[in-house]
Formats: C-alpha cells, sequence, structure tokens
C-alpha cells in the first residue's frame, strides 16, 4: 500500500499521531493543527519534524486545505459541547464553529479524502453535531462505522469510553465495514458507578474491591461493589502493575495526597491496587481535583483497606488521618496515565512543562491503542 498523506486536526500532544504509527499503516502526517500552546510546545517536542500549525482552523481557507491533498482527516473535536457535566450546547456552543467549518469546507474540497476517523466524548452520537456529520458524509459518497469503544476491549486495565466514527469513500457494504468493527470489540458494556463523569461501553467490563464479604465500606452501593468485583475478574485485562513506573525512577512522596484531600475525600476516592484490572477515566482535572477526575493508587499492600474505612467516621480527625494514611495513597504519575493511554516510551514532556499541565494534556488526549485498532479495521 502506497503511503497515506495524513491531516491532523485538533492535533494535541500527538495521540493521533502516535496511533498512526502504532498501527503500522504506511503514512506521513502532512499538517498538524491546534492552537494549544502548550499542547503544541509538546507535540513539536515529540514530533519536530512534523509541520504543525498553531492556529485555528477557521483561520484556514479552502485553498489552503487544497494546497496539501490528504488522503486521511483523523481529528478529535473540542468535547465540552457534549459532555454530561457541561451545558451540552452542542451547536450553539462557539467551540462547535471549528467543526461544524469542517463539515462545510469537506463537500467543497478539489479533493475528497479517502479515509475520515472522528472520536469525540459519549453524548455526542446523540447531538446535533453527528446528525450534521452524518447528513455531510452521505452527501460525500461515504460509507461510516459508528461504535463506542472503551481501552478495557483491548486488555487496558481504563475506562475512557469514548465515540468514534470512521468513514470510507469506498462502494464497499456498510454492513461488512460494521460488522468487521464489531468482531474486533465483541465484549459487552462496561458498567460504571453514577458518580463518574465517564459513560459505559457496549463492549467490556472493567474493577477490584472489596475482594469477598460485601462489606460497604466507602460510599458505595452493592452494584458498585459486585461490578469491581466483576471487572477485576476479567483476565482478559492486564493488571495496574504492568503500567506503573519503576519504584526507583521517580520520587513516589512527590505523587502522595495530601492530608487535607484524605480528610476531606476518602469516602469518594477510586482507590485501585497493583493487582487490580481497573481504573477509571483520567480527566484534565486529575490532581486538582478528587471526585471523578481518575483512580488513586494504594501503596502499601500490608494494610487491609476495609479495616481502614470500618468505623472511620467515629474516629477523631487526627485518629482518621493516621487511619487513611497507613494505605499510602498516591497519584498515578504522568508517565503512568500516559502508559495506560498507550502512549509509547518514546513520548516524553518538555522540561518546562509542569505537572499539572502534563495531567490537564493527557486528560484532553485519547487511547492510543484502541485509535491504532480502529484505523487498522478503517484501512484493512
Amino acid at each position: 500500500m502506497e503511503s497515506l498523506r495524513v491531516l491532523e486536526l485538533y492535533s494535541g500532544i500527538g495521540g493521533m499521531h502516535y496511533a498512526l504509527k502504532e498501527s503500522g499503516i504506511p503514512a506521513q502526517v502532512v499538517a498538524a493543527i491546534d492552537i494549544n500552546t502548550t499542547a503544541n510546545q509538546i507535540y513539536k517536542h515529540n514530533f519536530p519534524d512534523t509541520t504543525l500549525w498553531n492556529k485555528t482552523i477557521e483561520g484556514m481557507t479552502l485553498d489552503d486545505f487544497n494546497k496539501l491533498p490528504f488522503d486521511m482527516i483523523l481529528m478529535s473535536p473540542p468535547c465540552q459541547p457534549f459532555t454530561r457535566i457541561g451545558l451540552q450546547g452542542d451547536v450553539a456552543d462557539p467551540r462547535t464553529k471549528s467543526f461544524l467549518y469542517i463539515l462545510h469546507l469537506l463537500p467543497r474540497l478539489c479533493r475528497l479524502p479517502r479515509f475520515i476517523l472522528l472520536e469525540n466524548v459519549k453524548g455526542f452520537e446523540s447531538s446535533a453535531a453527528r446528525e450534521l456529520l452524518v447528513k455531510t458524509l452521505m452527501e460525500c459518497g461515504y460509507t461510516f462505522q459508528e461504535i463506542m469503544v472503551s481501552p478495557t476491549s483491548v486488555g487496558i486495565p481504563n475506562s475512557r469510553l469514548r465515540y468514534f466514527l470512521t468513514a470510507k469513500l469506498s462502494t464497499e457494504n456498510e454492513s461488512t465495514q460494521s460488522s468487521k468493527i464489531l468482531d474486533a470489540f465483541p465484549h459487552p458494556a462496561e458498567s460504571e458507578s453514577p458518580e463518574q463523569h465517564t459513560v459505559s461501553s457496549p463492549l467490556r467490563p472493567d474493577t477490584c474491591q472489596p475482594e469477598e464479604g460485601h462489606v460497604l465500606y466507602k460510599q458505595e452501593t452493592n452494584m458498585d461493589a459486585q461490578r469491581k468485583m466483576s471487572q477485576n475478574r476479567d483476565l482478559s485485562v492486564r493488571q495496574i502493575q504492568d503500567f506503573l513506573e519503576p519504584l526507583m525512577e521517580v520520587n513516589m512522596e512527590h505523587y502522595l495526597l495530601p492530608p487535607k484531600t484524605l480528610l476531606r475525600y476518602a469516602l469518594l476516592l477510586d482507590i485501585v491496587q497493583p493487582t487490580c484490572r481497573r481504573s477509571v477515566c483520567f480527566t484534565k482535572g486529575y490532581g486538582r481535583y478528587v471526585e471523578g477526575t481518575g483512580s488513586v493508587l494504594q501503596c502499601c499492600m500490608e494494610t487491609e483497606m476495609e479495616n481502614v474505612f470500618r468505623g472511620l467516621d467515629q474516629f477523631s480527625e487526627d485518629e482518621k488521618l493516621q487511619q487513611l494514611m497507613k494505605l499510602k495513597l498516591r497519584y498515578f504519575t504522568p508517565r503512568e496515565v500516559a502508559n495506560l493511554m498507550g502512549f509509547p516510551q518514546s513520548f516524553s514532556f518538555p522540561e518546562q512543562i509542569t505537572t499539572k499541565q502534563q495531567y490537564r494534556v493527557l486528560g484532553n488526549s485519547l487511547n492510543i491503542v484502541v485509535v491504532a485498532r480502529l484505523l487498522q479495521l478503517l484501512v484493512s
């Protein structure tokens, strides 16, 4: 197969570019476009030879796009207009403007790209923006497939349910394309706890704790406990410990949860252990906000979590803190979050990027292994 020319829109820290490399498809990113200066610094650091435009997509003319003919568009438009916890402004949200501009330009290109892959959050599938996308694709003669996928479906112990659309300029019957993708992701829906700000997938269960006895020692329901146990029994998903940094390579004291956080949020924390096969979606607020932003890791395995939490509300503040500190709870490091999102070891951050910025840009990125699998299916 000849090398594909790829246009990467909303390029961020290069998740789509890494997925393209991971897929093994012969391809060259002819241009990447993003307006986030921090993300662009990281992209340039990792892909110094790729043309990167720090500008808005609406700032690009039809002529600009026609001057760099491309065979494939990869894009992950802003998700805020569609998230469950946002205002769900959809096409009325100003952040959708660039995406609507792309849909306006697509039929006017002198040469339509053969392939398109789009990623977004759960919620996009029922939006007016999605309706416009589908209408445009059909008018341009594309066959397309939509699917909700979480990384647990490819054996990664992290829930990150996302909407994907793959489109192809082809006479290929859509049902064969559809069955191909469903064969690759054949697992049942992944369920989640109601307080999580991610949503369940039509693919596979995800988690651990509590193991036996069904004692509810945190703010969770029986259903939460059962779900976590069933997730942890899914041997097709790898263990968290496979994705952790070697202890000697990083100062873990730096990532321990501070006393104030422990006291205030202990009952809301999603705690996982190295042997767990689950973690909740890491968002851009990880490390700053606690609820719904990602799991924390229990480092001291000699202490039973149940013993720490049982009767906690009857202790004084000092006693509570002493109990909770026995677990040695810490945040996942940015490198570990990147590992769970499929970024290769060659990926790195420039020295000037702070830990807070690293969490933020990772939370805005995507799972590389999932996208690579979808690209293989799209092009095959």
